[in-house]
């Protein structure tokens, strides 16, 4: 094998490698945008009750009605059409003007997961077909070892101090004041603190689980 041919080989290796942590961390938060998801959590012993009067099944089909939009095609007319048994509207403009922002942010990280998605697919059929799966393999390897540190540090920075990791990342994300919204509004009624407490939790978990069993495919398949 000519060395730049080598050479090439293992900066796509390096390209794996740091793909390989934001799909799987997309993959682990496709399962909070599930009615599965939604059912454990809002079920779960201790999750706190809507102070303002929301039922557990009103909860769960105006929480299931918000995640919906985040994932289909349709512009916001959708969440404006919701009302509350009363006529009132579901949101109001500030709260559809964050769900417009956040369905982006959603939008835009299913683009990018089916991107690595597809680069991840067309390397490895590369790498086989060309010889050097050895270096794909270490490659995986390597990236699924770099997602077990990411989610680790960001699992000890939830527990030392969730409000400040939760303020970080939506102003990562969102404007300034955007994403700020009084406790009688319906997104704090539906998604109290505590719930994204467990949704960050839970795509820790299983980003963990990913990462882990990709380092360990890796090492495995490497040395074959």
């Amino acid at each position: 094998m000519k060395p730049s041919t080598r050479i090439l080989h293992h900066v796509v290796g390096w390209v794996i490698t740091v793909i390989i942590p934001p799909v799987i961390l997309v993959t682990a938060i496709f399962f909070l945008l599930n009615p599965v998801f939604l059912n454990l959590e809002y079920r779960r012993p201790g999750f706190p009750a809507d102070p303002l009067g929301f039922t557990l099944n009103e909860r769960l089909e105006y929480s299931r009605v918000s995640v919906n939009y985040l994932v289909n095609t349709r512009n916001i007319d959708y969440l404006e059409e919701q009302v509350l048994p009363d006529g009132e509207p579901l949101y109001n403009e500030r709260e559809l003007s964050h769900m417009v922002d956040v369905k982006a942010v959603v939008q835009g990280a299913i683009r990018c997961w089916l991107i690595g998605l597809v680069i991840l697919f067309a390397t490895a059929v590369w790498a086989f077909k060309a010889g050097w799966k050895g270096i794909y393999w270490r490659s995986v390897s390597r990236g699924g070892f770099l997602t077990l540190a990411i989610i680790a540090f960001f699992l000890i920075y939830l527990l030392l101090n969730f409000n400040s990791l939760f303020t970080r990342f939506h102003t990562l994300f969102f404007e300034s004041g955007t994403w700020v919204f009084r406790y009688s509004d319906s997104l704090i009624r539906l998604f109290p603190l505590p719930f994204w407490q467990d949704c960050f939790i839970v795509v820790g978990l299983f980003s963990l689980i990913g990462g882990g069993i990709l380092g360990w495919l890796g090492i495995r398949n490497s040395k074959q």
